[in-house]
């Protein structure tokens, strides 16, 4: 059974991301179109015109309901896996692929009120090699504790804060992408050629909505992850006291987590206080997501793998 829903999962992940970029490509290789261009209400679209506009003005209800089935096979085939029976299994393999399943489906529901085809082009592939991924790494049994209702509240808690912080971090490499391009753009006609003539770059990040439009999405999500980043903190501490007797404990992946926290409340008030933003801030989200990455699933990934040693 379980085989099955790996290969209707990666069959549906893949056969999106290969769609969606067989579009993109046909889109932009229409002959151009006087148009407006998503990231200057002013300047024209450096290729593919009406093509790239049609291409990111959302998903057709096919594509969502095609992405929903694969949401739904990627959910049901988590939940078989990581909870057999009355076990738990879980690893670094496990918990990327629980955090690009929950990534995609926030980009999902993201897609209903702003067009990010760019985006999908992206999140699909990754989630579609990250939903395999248990297939190679086999993870570790979990026994003593995973029916205890306080832990399972701290996985879910923590799971989506990673799904939030794994779409944010996508969205702060596309904006690089796009301020990269900008400034090229502005850099004199040499540069505003090699830019708009950079091939499938170029055209992928013409679907992207209006750079404003998403950092303030780009600041949503880290508001949100964040919130829920300092409830896992929180349920973590109170289910270490109901387990060990004590409150906290310093290891490698706590330190990360709350070096991690630190850092994404910090970008925040910075960006309250002083309204921080441009390249410094986005290389700050992806430091801060880094730094979360190595808590839990870098951390598993050098015990499993390199070292060879279970941890919980």
């Amino acid at each position: 059974m379980d085989i099955v829903l790996y290969a209707l999962t990666a069959l549906l992940y893949g056969g999106l991301a290969v769609a969606g970029w067989r579009a993109h490509r046909q889109a932009a290789s229409q002959p151009m179109l006087e148009s407006v261009s998503p990231l200057s209400p002013a300047a024209p679209l450096p290729a593919g015109g009406r093509g790239l506009a049609a291409a990111s003005a959302g998903m057709s209800m096919t594509t969502r309901v095609v992405t929903l089935a694969a949401l739904l096979a990627h959910g049901v085939l988590l939940h078989t896996t990581i909870f057999p029976h009355d076990a738990m299994v879980f690893g670094f393999a496990f918990a990327l692929s629980a955090m690009f399943w929950l990534g995609a489906g926030i980009y999902w529901i993201e897609s209903f009120f702003f067009p990010l085809d760019g985006l999908r082009l992206l999140v699909l592939p990754l989630a579609c090699i990250a939903s395999l991924l248990p297939l190679v790494f086999s993870g570790v049994h979990v026994l003593s504790y995973a029916a205890d209702p306080l832990f399972k509240l701290h996985f879910l808690i923590a799971n989506i804060a990673y799904g939030l912080f794994v779409i944010a971090a996508l969205h702060a490499i596309l904006m690089l992408l796009v301020e990269r391009r900008l400034h090229a753009m502005r850099g004199g006609a040499l540069a505003r050629g090699a830019a708009s003539n950079n091939g499938w770059l170029s055209s992928w990040l013409d679907t992207l909505p209006p750079l404003l439009t998403l950092e303030t999405l780009l600041f949503r999500l880290i508001g949100a992850g964040f919130v829920l980043l300092t409830l896992t903190l929180v349920s973590g501490i109170l289910f270490n006291e109901q387990l060990l007797d004590r409150a906290l404990q310093l290891d490698h992946k706590t330190v990360f987590a709350l070096l991690s926290w630190v850092m994404f409340g910090a970008l925040l008030t910075a960006r309250k206080v002083s309204g921080w933003r441009g390249r410094a801030a986005l290389r700050w989200v992806l430091a801060s997501f880094v730094a979360l990455l190595l808590a839990y699933v870098g951390s598993r990934f050098v015990f499993e793998v390199l070292l060879h040693r279970p941890v919980v």
